[in-house]
């Protein structure tokens, strides 16, 4: 029987191509000691591939084009895996070198540390990948930590009329990054610092350099603290429920995969920011990266605490605040003389007629 015939990706994930193993614990160990691994789950990583996986759970087309893999057994279960969650793109094989690996360590606070291979011979593959499959593309998805292997990538979206997501974390304070592939990118998610920790001043502060560089749309994920984002005028801040964390592996991903999946449904800022941080918050409930149906997602989604703000001639402003400085300013004020001697002179006008009817 001939298989269905897939539509072209809506979804392009481009960067590296690695097996996973994700162990969660309690809690880590000290140095030179141990912990008992509650479970341990395989996947295929980095973020790339796993939104590319996320978004096919979800009945989104996607494709990845990514890195070589060995010519060996972790290589080609890459290959079955991709297949299998019906992940679109060829996976090239090479015999210089060997699958590389990944290992994530998982506690249940949240917290994360991993173990990866990379190299400069690994990541030059993604230069010799072919990107055909940008042309009839939505949306294309890099990592700044791949360098500037995502350069040619991000050339060729622009060409094709593909938006770029650019994951940027920290990368922020470095010039030079933000000259080479934040001015090649159309939304861009990032971080204040390493440990996500600034408060709503440094969210902000990122925020404008970001619009500065000319990102149209500025996500600044702060973990437990949920998220901003900021597009045109509008800002949205949504709040992440309190959640009893088992593995945060992959959290920052499911954000990804959840605002991506409201940006290609043609959803509104508030509903696809609800969306992802509701995805993002449920996805740490469990190890792995099975994600929760769209329904349930949804039903966290509409609980989630929300700020509003607006962005204006280079500042920022609550809604709240910004009604109030409408009511005292000059025209306003002006406006409420103006009703007033109106008023004043309707109420005269009104005890002469009625004065005149009495005479």
């Amino acid at each position: 029987m001939p298989t269905k015939k897939q539509p072209p990706p809506s979804y392009v994930g481009f960067g590296m191509l690695t097996p996973v193993y994700i162990m969660a614990l309690d809690k880590l160990p000290k140095h030179n000691t141990g912990a008992i691994v509650h479970q341990v789950s395989e996947y295929v990583y980095d973020d790339a591939a796993i939104i590319a996986c996320n978004l096919r759970q979800w009945n989104v087309p996607t494709g990845m084009i990514g890195t070589s893999v060995g010519d060996d057994l972790l290589g080609h279960h890459i290959e079955d895996t991709l297949k299998d969650m019906g992940v679109q793109g060829k996976v090239r094989f090479t015999k210089k070198y060997k699958t590389p690996l990944e290992v994530n360590v998982s506690d249940k606070l949240g917290a994360r540390t991993y173990f990866w291979q990379r190299s400069p011979e690994i990541l030059s593959t993604l230069d010799t990948a072919d990107l055909s499959m940008l042309k009839d593309a939505d949306l294309m998805y890099v990592d700044w930590y791949d360098g500037d292997h995502i350069i040619r990538a991000m050339n060729e979206a622009r060409r094709c009329g593909v938006p770029v997501f650019l994951n940027l974390e920290h990368g922020h304070r470095d010039p030079e990054i933000m000259e080479k592939y934040v001015s090649r990118a159309t939304i861009c998610q990032a971080v204040t610092d390493d440990a996500q920790i600034g408060r709503k001043g440094a969210m902000l502060t990122v925020a404008k350099k970001l619009l500065k560089a000319g990102i149209k749309t500025a996500i600044i994920t702060m973990a437990r603290q949920g998220c901003m984002v900021v597009q045109g005028d509008e800002i949205i801040r949504v709040y992440a429920p309190k959640i009893k964390a088992v593995d945060g592996s992959g959290a920052g991903a499911t954000f990804s995969s959840g605002f991506i999946y409201g940006h290609l449904k043609g959803w509104s800022l508030e509903d696809t920011v609800r969306f992802a941080i509701a995805a993002a918050s449920l996805k740490v409930t469990r190890s792995g990266l099975k994600m929760f149906s769209i329904k349930e997602i949804k039903a966290l989604a509409e609980s989630l605490a929300i700020e509003r703000m607006v962005y204006r001639d280079d500042q920022f402003f609550e809604l709240k605040s910004l009604i109030s400085q409408a009511q005292t300013s000059s025209l306003v004020k002006g406006s409420k003389k103006l009703a007033e001697r109106l008023m004043l002179k309707k109420k005269t006008e009104r005890k002469k007629i009625k004065k005149s009817l009495v005479e």
